[in-house]
């Protein structure tokens, strides 16, 4: 076991060296892929992945999007979004309802199953953000959120 991590951190070592390291772009995608990967393994036994869980979160808040308004906020492409919701519909988490301002568009409703599958996957993905940014201080893990919600919504605004 000890020459694995010996092995390891050596190699990480190598990395820490590069330039690609200092690139923020990089450091952002990393972290989203990692964070992504852990959360996606955390949420398994649930029947969610990241993306499902980001749809079932909208849909269980006061918003009541549209499924143009989650591809937008969620920076996907529409096409990614229908089997998303389709997922989520197919196993009784959500519906799509008529939206009362434009009948010709469908809002994504979260279901009673929905709002308390979501209950215990907001639980799981607290947890898993606490050991992702466990290297942070309670402080630094604020400033971090603060800056990241300046940066991603800013367009949002």
């Amino acid at each position: 076991m000890t020459s694995k991590i010996t092995a390891k951190s050596a190699k990480e070592e190598r990395f820490m060296k590069c330039d690609l390291v200092q690139e923020l772009n990089f450091l952002v995608a990393r972290m989203r892929s990692l964070g992504s990967a852990r959360a996606n393994h955390a949420l398994k036994p649930l029947g969610l992945k990241v993306r499902s869980y980001s749809v079932l979160s909208l849909a269980c808040s006061d918003i009541i999007p549209t499924q143009r308004d989650l591809a937008e906020f969620l920076a996907l492409d529409p096409s990614q979004i229908v089997p998303l919701v389709d997922g989520l519909e197919t196993s009784g988490l959500v519906s799509r309802i008529p939206d009362p301002s434009d009948r010709r568009s469908k809002v994504i409703v979260a279901t009673a199953a929905g709002r308390k599958l979501y209950t215990q996957a907001r639980k799981i993905t607290r947890q898993n953000e606490d050991e992702t940014l466990e290297a942070l201080t309670p402080q630094e893990r604020l400033q971090l959120r603060d800056l990241l919600s300046r940066v991603a919504l800013a367009d949002a605004e």
